[in-house]
């Protein structure tokens, strides 16, 4: 067993994102200033970010994405494996056998105990990152950073020694979100409600940016108000936004692969965003919200935060035309009721998940 080594076992692709790789993205930088040695094992999936992680500089082993038949009783996101789990643990026999990592991570949602059971004689300790609490795993640490989320929801799929740390103060944030939070929540007091942020994840499959854009086209927002739209660097829609953005009354700015977001976030004035892991970035810094459920796993994310008061909650897409354009302009032209949910939104988080783990794993 290598004690400087640690693997990570996570996808990005357009099918489920590039939420789950960047907060693993986040933990290994931060393991990595540590003095640890970070790898990451990723399958080729459309989508996927292995340049990136690269470019970061970890070292990747890619996986060749397989199609291959799923047992009966595999998880309900198995098709997101790209092959059997069988097939993915033989791919990562020999890559764990030849490092012998202290800690192995895992955040995919189409793995369970008989994958990590597989693998276990190449590791020393398992940490498991979810958010489902709907399938088994053989693990020493699991992280759930969903707001609200009660440990006893593992308990049936858990060792009865594991440590199970659940919460939104666990959420996976990089430093320079919570280096910029008193500089956004102290800029919220006095800053005119004016420039609103765009951001849909890092793929956006299913145009949303495009039809959020449409609805803001049809709203009524205070005068000199600025709009920024997010794309992924991989998002299959990025040239069709920046076309429709130029064509908009309100002046909007497309960025994409952008590397400031903490900076973009403390400068905006109200998100319009998915309910996933950009969710608890917006929180650290105060930033209000109006959140689309973009997918069945969000749900519980969009409703813990709504509860709380932080965020407005469209239950989907189909919401967008009718409700956005209407909440939006209430919203801006309400800085109480948005100096509110900024307040209710700060007490989310404060951004120091990442450390708070990290004194789990030494």
């Amino acid at each position: 067993m290598n004690n400087r080594v640690v693997v990570f076992r996570v996808d990005a692709s357009l099918e489920m994102g590039t939420g789950h790789l960047m907060r693993c993205l986040t933990l290994a930088n931060a393991l990595q200033a540590q003095g640890r040695e970070c790898h990451f094992i990723c399958r080729e999936h459309p989508g996927n970010l292995i340049d990136y992680l690269r470019q970061q500089g970890h070292k990747v082993y890619p996986l060749t994405y397989v199609r291959g038949g799923q047992p009966d009783d595999s998880p309900a996101h198995a098709p997101w494996l790209g092959g059997t789990q069988a097939q993915d643990a033989a791919f990562c026999t020999n890559i764990l056998a030849d490092l012998q990592p202290e800690w192995l991570v895992v955040d995919h949602y189409a793995l369970d105990t008989r994958w990590e059971q597989q693998l276990k004689p190449y590791y020393h300790r398992l940490l498991v990152i979810d958010d489902l609490a709907d399938r088994p795993h053989q693990c020493d640490v699991l992280l759930d950073q969903t707001l609200g989320r009660d440990p006893q929801d593992y308990q049936p799929w858990v060792p009865a020694d594991c440590t199970v740390l659940c919460g939104a103060h666990y959420a996976l944030l990089r430093p320079e979100f919570a280096a910029l939070r008193p500089y956004s929540l102290q800029r919220r007091e006095l800053a005119p409600l004016r420039h609103i942020l765009v951001s849909m994840g890092g793929v956006d499959k299913e145009n949303a940016t495009g039809q959020i854009l449409a609805a803001l086209a049809t709203a009524e927002l205070p005068a000199g108000s600025l709009i920024t739209a997010v794309m992924g660097a991989t998002s299959p829609w990025l040239e069709v936004i920046q076309q429709q953005a130029a064509r908009l009354s309100v002046p909007t700015l497309v960025r994409s692969g952008v590397s400031d977001m903490a900076q973009l976030m403390a400068d905006s004035d109200l998100a319009i965003g998915a309910a996933g892991a950009t969710s608890w970035e917006r929180c650290c810094l105060g930033l209000p919200s109006i959140m689309v459920v973009l997918a069945v796993n969000q749900q519980q994310v969009a409703e813990g935060l709504q509860a709380v008061h932080a965020v407005k909650v469209l239950a989907g897409p189909q919401d967008i035309p009718e409700e956005l354009p209407t909440l939006a302009g209430e919203l801006l032209f309400q800085p109480h009721r948005v100096h509110h949910m900024s307040k209710a939104a700060a007490g989310v988080t404060d951004g120091m998940g990442t450390a708070r783990l990290l004194g789990y794993l030494e």
